[in-house]
């Protein structure tokens, strides 16, 4: 009895977060989580992927991130319980642990892998899978978690603080990714946020008196969007990798050797698509050993390689090099793009396919605050509810609830 009283002990862990200070980590049942092998892959991917070639403090990673949210997951339960809402100490746990699982299926740099070296597959779908596969391990331990998480639990409250527009991610990176940047725009008040969460009809309201901080978060997650996560610089990064990961799996395809570990190797050499990862154990598998360092050593090797395009674009990434952009309100036209493969083709002696790696279009697009999502509610004493872009009086906010729209045309300097 007394060893199993000395190792509870020794789980309940504190951690010091440069952000929220200490983080408790309250139970075994949320630690034994965090050991997982799949969580600890979370400490070698960089929470902004290629955003610290702009802001080089940006190291912060995703598991750090989950940490964050884990702490402002238990100040909301707090809170909620406090304001007379049932939440049994069985959907705290299951709540908190889809919150701290909720990233587990990013790979490499942000979105850059599912757009490069995996066909038709989401992030989101990959943290399902590998949730699924710590429940097989933890004989059903996380069967309340992933209803949850999938937004099939009776309560639907508690699916909202893990994804909707106002949760526990977004009042975490907001605040972690601002910190680390350096960005002051994008401070937002999240203890003051959460002190006014309540619910209403089974839906996550904020009251009335919270307005101002709701207005305060939504214009900086605005800032943040165009000045960190959709900074022109960190999208040439961005597309410039994303070119050399796709010439890698055409050399791969064409049976040419390319240095790589054997979980970058798998991705390389085969197609894989979604069908893998439900089927086969061995997508799965190689996806939990693949992270930041896998792309970035081959990246070094391939900056040698006798291939003229991947080993110029590799040394251009690693020198920091990268693609210029220009941002256009509209497509590039057709000549444009033409004139400028002619003059990779002349220049590196090479014919219009391989000439195609040294450029790319992004469209950028992101619309602050949808309405026609699950909305942000604002709960008045005497009981109506609003959504914030009807209940607040700053012009801004009806702003926000547009689309916006550019075109980022990314470019080598030659």
């Amino acid at each position: 009895m007394e060893d199993t009283k000395m190792e509870e002990l020794n789980k309940r862990k504190i951690i010091n977060d440069p952000v929220f200070g200490f983080i408790n980590i309250p139970n075994n049942f949320l630690y034994d989580i965090i050991q997982h092998p799949y969580f600890q892959r979370l400490n070698r991917i960089k929470q902004l992927g290629l955003s610290s070639f702009v802001y080089p403090g940006a190291q912060h990673t995703r598991l750090l991130h989950s940490l964050g949210a884990l702490h402002l997951m238990g100040e909301a339960i707090t809170q909620l319980r406090q304001g007379g809402h049932d939440i049994t100490q069985e959907e705290a746990e299951a709540v908190q642990a889809s919150i701290l699982l909720h990233d587990i299926g990013h790979g490499p740099f942000s979105h850059t892998l599912e757009h490069s070296l995996v066909n038709d597959v989401s992030h989101e779908e990959i943290s399902l899978w590998m949730m699924q596969q710590i429940n097989r391990e933890l004989g059903g331990k996380l069967d309340m978690t992933l209803e949850i998480f999938t937004n099939n639990y009776p309560k639907k409250f508690l699916h909202q603080l893990v994804s909707s527009q106002l949760d526990m991610d977004r009042l975490d990176y907001l605040s972690r990714d601002s910190f680390f940047s350096g960005v002051s725009e994008g401070i937002i008040g999240a203890a003051r946020i959460i002190k006014m969460l309540n619910i209403h009809n089974d839906q996550l309201v904020v009251e009335a008196k919270g307005i101002y901080s709701i207005e305060k978060f939504l214009v900086a997650r605005r800032l943040m969007y165009w000045q960190v996560y959709l900074h022109k610089t960190s999208v040439a990064a961005e597309k410039m990798l994303m070119n050399i990961l796709k010439r890698a799996k055409e050399l791969a395809s064409k049976d040419i050797t390319l240095f790589s570990s054997p979980a970058l190797h798998y991705f390389l050499y085969n197609k894989v698509t979604k069908f893998h990862f439900i089927n086969s154990e061995d997508a799965l598998h190689h996806f939990s050993m693949l992270d930041d360092s896998d792309i970035i050593c081959a990246i070094k090797v391939w900056s040698t390689h006798p291939g003229i395009v991947l080993s110029i674009l590799c040394r251009a990434f690693v020198d920091r090099r990268l693609f210029k952009v220009e941002v256009r309100t509209k497509p590039v036209d057709i000549i444009t793009q033409e004139n400028q493969l002619q003059q990779y083709m002349t220049h590196f002696n090479v014919d219009i396919n391989d000439a195609t790696y040294f450029m790319g279009q992004e469209i950028v697009s992101t619309d602050t605050y949808s309405p026609k999502d699950d909305n942000i509610n604002i709960l008045y004493k005497d009981g109506t509810v609003k959504d914030i872009a009807d209940a607040s009086d700053m012009l801004n906010i009806n702003v926000l609830t547009k689309k916006v729209e550019k075109y980022y045309y990314c470019f080598f300097r030659i």
